[in-house]
Order: C-alpha cells, then sequence, then structure tokens
C-alpha cells in the first residue's frame, strides 16, 4: 500500500504537514470512507482508531472517546 509507504518514511510535526503528503487530509473530512486516526508527532506513529463508512461516521458513536 502507497499510503503505508509514505507514512512509514514521514516526519510530519504537524497537520500542515501530513497535507503536504495527503492533500486532502483533515481532522474531519468528506470521503466515501472515514480513517479516524491519531497521529503522536514526537514519536512519528500514527494510530488508526477507525474505519468508517459515512453512514458509520455519521452516527457519531467514534466522537465519544477522549483525546489524551
Amino acid at each position: 500500500m502507497n499510503g503505508y509507504r509514505i507514512t512509514r518514511r514521514a516526519a510530519w510535526e504537524s497537520l500542515p504537514h501530513v497535507r503536504r503528503d495527503f492533500a486532502h487530509a483533515d481532522i474531519v473530512g468528506r470521503n466515501a470512507y472515514r480513517l479516524i486516526a491519531r497521529v503522536n508527532y514526537k514519536t512519528k506513529r500514527v494510530f488508526i482508531l477507525h474505519i468508517l463508512t459515512h453512514h458509520e461516521y455519521s452516527k457519531g458513536a467514534w466522537n465519544n472517546e477522549h483525546d489524551d
């Protein structure tokens, strides 16, 4: 998967840096599927929290989790 390779090599420090590789990345975007992820810029790790359909995303249950 190309996205995996890009992410593996990334040295992102903020969302604007992520957008250099994934132009449509956003806190919340408008795609058929939603990838909900947490990026730890210090450790250079991406944690996939959810992959949802638009319908599942719209239900909002994923949003009840707390960001620590």
